[in-house]
């Protein structure tokens, strides 16, 4: 079956910077459009990223969430079945439990068990 497993996650001091990884398996990896997308304590989920399949082994074109543009690169390695997240210049705002998703994400509950994040001011 489809299973995820994030890790990468701790805490940060505001500035700081974390690299998330995600490593999917049941499925055809390269084929899919992967997400992430985080929760914030006593919030919804929110869409974060989105990598585009194709485009080699490190995938297509890359959208991100106004809030995370410039600050948060997203990047996959097919090979690897596994997708990255780069945070940069973290801000409080950024505590959340991050989880990656395949295909076009409807704000659906995800499958894995996601990674805390927590930046401290």
């Amino acid at each position: 079956q489809v299973q995820f497993v994030e890790s990468g996650g701790g805490l940060v001091q505001s500035g700081g910077s974390l690299r998330l990884s995600c490593v999917a398996s049941g499925f055809t990896f390269s084929n899919y459009r992967m997400n992430w997308v985080r929760q914030a304590p006593g919030k919804g989920l929110e869409w974060v990223s989105l990598i585009m399949s194709g485009g080699g082994s490190g995938g297509g074109s890359t959208y991100y969430a106004d809030s995370v543009k410039g600050r948060f690169t997203i990047s996959r390695d097919n090979a690897k079945s596994t997708l990255y997240l780069q945070m940069n210049d973290l801000k409080p705002e950024d505590t959340a439990v991050y989880y990656c998703t395949e295909g076009s994400w409807n704000g659906g509950l995800p499958r894995g068990q996601g990674t805390q994040v927590t930046v401290s001011s």
